[in-house]
């Protein structure tokens, strides 16, 4: 059942007072982390959020992935692309729900009874399904759906026992104090916070401020990685590129200053996953994404070098939830992530029939765009069909920077 997309004030508060909250952890070794902390903040170009004060200042404490890109725009699809693997042709901000079929990191970190977890600022109480939340002061924009990736999907939000785990910022405190942490967890500050609606020297003072104490957690950085990055670039006539750093516990100090050149995307955070906790793939653009280089160097995998000259991502194409008429594209269950392993075997079980008819049907397009003719100020840009088949590093379109839908 669909939740409510605007309850009243008075319908919150009454819920708050029965919502559950889980308190799960969990120790399942990684190869290179134990523990996976993503952090994102909002609209900015990757040169504004490199040369503010408090991102510049945590840059000396990690890994600058100055390679780094966002994968359409505008904010909401890329927060559903980094949790399922592909953002469906999603063009706007509204209020989505995706059908149960769709699978996300969670269905493959739970293989393993790996715990999982949302923190979300100002979240008026667990599991809130609602499309905002304003501060109830100003009115002003404060917690939003759009940035919640998993409430997205009703794979998470149809089972009562995941909404217990969609949290807010005053649960991350009790986990913290108490050592219940998860192990993967997806954090988004408000909207203030965040630089949404604010500037990029808001959002990296709460950076800064928010990462500086967590940093010198003897428990949380135990064997911790961290990924701050950003949903999307600020100017969509530039390259979609963002910037993003890795920094806790499992970056190893000689590395810390540095920066790594190798191209990831949003759903390199996927990848990286798969690649730490040697999980399955999701068959989605999660299969054939670089994973981290520190995640790389401990599990073998070598990273594929892209050519980004052509690369914008700063366009959508023509899918489930721009056209009416097209289906909601199977994953490709037969691929091979680049851990070695398959398709999560629930997927393949659920979708190898309707993949095959996709297939025969000549159904799947690229979902990224390149520039073909004109300045990125003015490109002409277009989505390019493959289909990655089997293995995923197989095609050669991948050598042009393309994020293939699989």
């Amino acid at each position: 059942m669909h939740p409510t997309h605007h309850p009243k004030a008075t319908a919150i508060a009454e819920t708050a007072k029965t919502a559950e909250t889980n308190h799960k952890t969990s120790t399942v070794a990684g190869k290179a982390f134990d523990r996976f902390l993503v952090i994102w903040l909002e609209n900015t170009d990757f040169d504004k959020a490199a040369e503010s004060d408090g991102l510049s200042y945590l840059a000396k404490e990690g890994i600058t992935l100055d390679n780094y890109w966002a994968v359409t725009h505008p904010s909401e699809p890329n927060y559903m692309a980094a949790v399922a693997g592909d953002y469906f042709a999603l063009d706007d901000d509204r209020f989505i729900s995706m059908p149960k079929n769709v699978s996300t990191v969670v269905d493959l970190l739970d293989t393993k009874n790996i715990s999982w977890g949302e923190y979300q600022e100002h979240l008026p109480y667990t599991g809130f399904e609602g499309f905002n939340y304003s501060n109830q002061e100003t009115y002003a924009n404060d917690y939003v759906r759009k940035h919640n990736p998993l409430v997205i999907y009703e794979s998470v939000t149809d089972d009562k026992e995941n909404l217990k785990n969609i949290k807010n910022f005053t649960q991350f405190q009790e986990d913290l104090e108490n050592h219940t942490l998860p192990q993967w967890a997806f954090i988004t500050p408000n909207m203030t916070n965040d630089g949404h609606d604010t500037t990029i020297n808001v959002a990296a003072t709460w950076s800064k401020n928010f990462l500086e104490p967590l940093l010198q957690n003897e428990y949380l950085m135990n064997n911790t990685l961290i990924l701050l990055t950003f949903d999307e670039n600020e100017n969509y006539k530039l390259k979609n590129r963002v910037f993003a750093v890795l920094l806790g516990g499992a970056v190893p100090d000689e590395l810390k200053g540095t920066i790594d050149h190798t191209f990831y995307d949003h759903y390199s955070e996927i990848s990286t996953v798969e690649a730490n906790w040697d999980l399955p793939n999701l068959g989605r653009h999660d299969a054939n994404a670089n994973v981290f280089q520190i995640v790389a160097n401990k599990t073998g995998i070598q990273n594929k070098e892209v050519d980004t000259t052509y690369l914008v991502n700063n366009h959508t194409y023509v899918g489930y939830l721009n056209d009416d008429t097209v289906q909601l594209p199977a994953p490709n269950v037969s691929a091979i992530g680049v851990n070695g392993n398959g398709v999560l075997d629930s997927i393949k079980s659920q979708w190898s029939d309707v993949f095959a008819k996709q297939q025969s049907d000549g159904y799947f397009k690229s979902s990224t765009t390149t520039l073909v003719t004109g300045s990125i100020g003015d490109a002409t840009t277009t989505a390019m069909g493959a289909l990655v088949s089997g293995s995923a590093g197989v095609s050669a379109l991948i050598a042009f920077g393309l994020a293939l839908l699989i």
